[in-house]
């Protein structure tokens, strides 16, 4: 069977789908205060379509697929799609992200599904007026009661928080105190300028080693092994059930083990965050694409897959990166 092989020799195993590009919340670091322009509904993968893609790129190895947004949960019948999905007996697992404001009351059927192993809670404050700051909504209570619900849960559970100077970089160590009793993956991740036009400019962009010399003020932290594609480089703190992770998103550093690619909830296929976006997908299957032409289709697009992200952003025919994350696809 052809495997979806770059000419890095990197192997793609993961892709991320974004099932939507609505969103409930309007993050300072993701989108302008009054949203962006969302497309009409007819202009977003159905979720046929969606299951059809993914069925072919698990014909071609792909073994993991992380449904995002915009938030997935505004979606409607997205749980009934997660059911769906579930069927494809070439995935091994769906991961999910999620703001947690619409979720909880799902998490009991969410944990039947045997596929589903992780969900990635973003949350960037643990300070209710700070969070609504963020955010710019007051969610705070049904976020945090969806973090409580979820680390009791069956799933794995792993908190996103987006370092923004002058937001949250106080609270970096209140964040690893959670992991001393409680099991979860709390993940640093380096502010990216992905927040959609007319936003702020990153005053002083928090990197990897900023970050972790910030914990290292109070912790003494020990790195541990991960798997060869991770996103994070991970680490615990003695005596901790949880673990502690930096996604270096802005500097890049782990291109070199890549095996990710990306779908918009319009079906633009990307090979990376930082490009432009290479095919619509969606189009070419309401032209009438076979399973065999979509096959074809993606075993080219990766060989397409540039190195690392700053070849990506330099080949952008755009010149800047002023889209929104909920555009992108998180």
């Amino acid at each position: 069977m052809s495997k979806l092989i770059d000419n890095f020799g990197r192997q793609m195993q993961y892709v991320r789908l974004a099932v939507t590009d609505r969103c409930n919340l309007r993050c300072q670091y993701c989108m302008p205060a009054h949203g962006i322009a969302i497309v009409p509904r007819q202009e977003l993968l159905s979720y046929k379509e969606m299951y059809r893609l993914i069925r072919v790129l698990t014909e071609l190895g792909v073994k993991k697929v992380r449904l995002t947004g915009g938030e997935p949960f505004v979606r409607k019948d997205f749980v009934a799609f997660l059911k769906m999905l579930s069927y494809n007996d070439l995935l091994d697992a769906i991961n999910i992200t999620t703001n947690g404001a619409m979720i909880s009351q799902h998490i009991p059927t969410i944990e039947k599904l045997e596929k589903v192993k992780h969900i990635n809670l973003s949350i960037d404050s643990l300070q209710r007026e700070k969070f609504a700051k963020i955010t710019r909504r007051d969610v705070f209570p049904e976020v945090y009661k969806t973090f409580e619900l979820l680390e009791k849960s069956s799933l794995h559970l792993k908190l996103n928080v987006v370092v923004q100077s002058g937001f949250n970089t106080d609270e970096i160590v209140d964040f690893v105190r959670l992991t001393k009793d409680k099991n979860v993956a709390v993940r640093f991740i380096e502010e990216m300028p992905f927040n959609g036009k007319g936003q702020r400019e990153i005053q002083e962009n928090w990197s990897f080693n900023k970050i972790l010399n910030e914990i290292k003020t109070e912790f003494d932290v020990q790195e541990i092994k991960s798997e060869k594609s991770s996103t994070s480089r991970n680490y615990k703190v003695e005596n901790h059930l949880g673990s502690v992770g930096i996604i270096p998103a802005f500097t890049r550093t782990i291109c070199n083990d890549c095996n990710r690619i990306r779908i918009t909830s319009t079906g633009t296929f990307k090979n990376c965050l930082f490009d432009d976006g290479v095919f619509n997908l969606r189009d070419f299957i309401r032209k009438g694409a076979s399973n065999n032409d979509l096959k074809e289709l993606f075993l080219s697009l990766v060989k397409q897959k540039p190195e690392n992200g700053f070849i990506a952003e330099a080949n952008r025919k755009k010149g800047s990166v002023s889209e929104s994350m909920s555009t992108i696809g998180g």
